[in-house]
């Protein structure tokens, strides 16, 4: 068995850190300015009619209801990706590792939020884009970040579980493409319940700021760090009761630049693992639509994704919250212990 060594200057990880709590200092410096502005604008979610898995959605109307009636403003990403942008252009810009990841991050942040608008705005079940549309405009921008990851990173292979550097060629594009995607939509899937995305995300991204650590990747890392300290602002407010959601200019935005990560760091074995809570609520939205499709409408789950399945159990919001932060945890600790099993075999 092979070892490996892991070194880093104080110097490194004291900028590490600062740009963390940088990305933390400036989400709540921004958070009043938004909440003034989204509270007088009256930014307000309008409640799903429709749901994931299709037909009404009944059982989380009647879970949620309250929640309408308060009247919680949406579009609260933006006040964490202007921190994170703020912070990284600023301070930790870096061609080969922290352009891509930004750029995703905004490209997907900017078609979140036409979403949102629409949301606010508009009249439809669906209350903003169409599905076909956000699947259409997210594929440029994962397309976009697949070409640039192949012609100027000038990757060509992927890591499989006992297979280094697998040669596939111009397909990293398609793989780049799927796993960006697949990637924004689980988090956005997630993103349900009060705190529930941030605190996953919490635990994702400082689960690969360490794995970009190891490997070296210091920036990458940094970046990591940054949106982990803008996280923590936001899920300050955002845990129940809700002053605030982060909407689809968020969950997308964030998923994609998780996506990306994986990639840069070749981890997309490991994602699914750190990622586990996402699979499952996917998952279940995939399965009670199959489900309905095939049995005359009866669903497996109460209601989906899987959160409100438990809710509609009885579960209190705050208790399934913490008990998925909790899975998303040690999903994020097993993650890093396959990573270190691979690096030291």
């Amino acid at each position: 068995m092979n070892t490996f060594t892991f070194a880093i200057s104080t110097g490194e990880l004291i900028h590490m850190l600062l740009l963390a709590f940088a990305g933390f200092a400036l989400s709540m410096a921004l958070t009043p300015i938004f909440t003034t502005i989204a509270y007088e604008k009256q930014w307000w979610k309008k409640a799903r009619t429709d749901s994931w898995s299709g037909g009404a959605a009944t059982v989380y109307q009647k879970l949620h209801a309250a929640k309408h009636v308060r009247n919680i403003p949406n579009m609260a990403g933006l006040i964490f990706i202007s921190a994170i942008a703020i912070v990284t252009l600023l301070f930790n810009l870096d061609r080969s590792q922290t352009w891509l990841p930004l750029a995703g991050m905004l490209g997907a942040g900017v078609i979140g939020l036409a979403d949102d608008v629409m949301n606010i705005r508009g009249s439809s079940k669906i209350a903003g884009m169409t599905a076909k549309i956000k699947f259409g405009l997210y594929s440029v921008v994962a397309v976009i970040g697949g070409l640039w990851f192949y012609y100027k990173l000038n990757v060509h292979t992927v890591s499989l579980p006992g297979i280094q550097h697998f040669e596939v060629g111009i397909l990293i594009v398609a793989i780049f493409w799927l796993v960006v995607v697949a990637t924004a939509n689980s988090v956005n899937i997630t993103d349900g319940l009060d705190g529930l995305a941030g605190g996953l995300l919490t635990s994702s991204f400082t689960a690969y700021a360490v794995i970009a650590a190891i490997e070296g990747k210091y920036a990458l890392a940094t970046f990591c760090l940054t949106v982990v300290g803008a996280l923590l602002s936001y899920t300050w407010f955002n845990i129940f009761p809700a002053r605030f959601f982060m909407g689809d200019v968020g969950s997308f935005a964030l998923g994609t630049a998780l996506g990306v990560i994986a990639m840069q760091t070749d981890t997309v074995y490991i994602l699914p693992i750190i990622g586990l809570v996402y699979i499952m609520e996917t998952g279940s939205v995939i399965i009670n639509r199959i489900s309905r499709k095939l049995r005359n409408g009866k669903k497996v789950f109460l209601s989906s994704p899987i959160h409100h399945h438990f809710e509609a159990l009885g579960w209190p919001e705050t208790k399934v919250t913490m008990r998925f932060w909790i899975l998303g945890q040690v999903s994020s600790v097993l993650g890093l212990l396959v990573f270190l099993l691979g690096r030291s075999t």
